[in-house]
């Protein structure tokens, strides 16, 4: 088995019609996504074509200046401190959007940069700029994901089940233990998705790590092994920020 061209692609953008014929299939994906969520009930249709058009924007931003990101450590460095800012924003204002949202920056931060650190400190991630940016970008969305999902699973459960944690206040627990005893299984759900991705990978899907890396040159053996580190990275990744995001909430930090 060979190793794909450094050409290859999964999307064809040849010319001007391949660009017209990229921007007309994200709009009407995203208009049908709308439209289910509008019809289903399931939120103000307005988000999806919201999230669309960001992502476009960005995307497109980001196509135009990682070459020149890429090409400076300062600029890296300044460009993995505005994920890391983008994540803890998005993750606290998802959670908390009048209260503490700053604080979500704790289990984004925490979960994501020690673990990418290590990652460049083994060796196995190479020490250059066009490493960097992917590899931390993989863990810190992780992150932010976690985060959010956790936190939220965690505050609905301590909005729903007051009742139990009022019993376990009367039977002597702290107001730590007590919230921890009620939303730890709840906020433990937030791990299930990326569990469940590393149980399947290579079955269900081929995440994007193994495929940027196959289109990119290497051999499928490399790719795998690139994918196993990051997979394996991001089982850390996300035990931290839920662990540190539900003890956030436990002391009433996150609220």
């Amino acid at each position: 088995m060979t190793a794909l061209a450094p050409s290859a692609a999964l999307v064809d953008l040849h010319g001007t019609a391949g660009y017209v014929r990229l921007v007309v299939v994200v709009a009407a994906l995203a208009a049908l996504a709308a439209a289910v969520a509008h019809v289903g009930g399931l939120g103000s249709p307005w988000r999806q074509l919201g999230a669309a058009g960001r992502a476009t924007v960005q995307l497109g931003v980001v196509g135009l200046l990682i070459a020149a990101v890429l090409a400076s450590w300062w600029l890296t460095l300044g460009f993995v401190a505005l994920m890391l800012g983008v994540a803890s924003v998005t993750a606290g204002r998802r959670l908390v959007p009048r209260g503490r949202w700053w604080v979500a920056a704790v289990p984004v931060v925490t979960g994501a940069v020690p673990v990418g650190a290590a990652l460049l400190a083994t060796g196995l991630v190479p020490l250059t700029e066009v490493s960097v940016v992917p590899v931390l970008g993989i863990l810190i969305g992780n992150a932010m994901t976690a985060t959010v999902l956790s936190g939220r699973r965690t505050l609905d459960a301590l909005r729903t089940r007051r009742g139990e944690v009022e019993a376990a206040l009367s039977i002597g627990l702290l107001e730590r233990d007590a919230r921890l005893l009620v939303g730890r299984d709840d906020a433990a759900l937030a791990l299930l998705p990326g569990l469940d991705q590393t149980r399947t990978v290579g079955l269900v899907t081929l995440p994007g790590a193994f495929v940027g890396v196959l289109l990119g040159g290497a051999s499928p053996l490399q790719a795998a092994a690139v994918q196993l580190v990051v997979l394996a990275a991001l089982l850390l990744v996300q035990a931290v920020a839920v662990l540190l995001t539900l003890e956030l909430v436990a002391r009433d930090t996150l609220r």
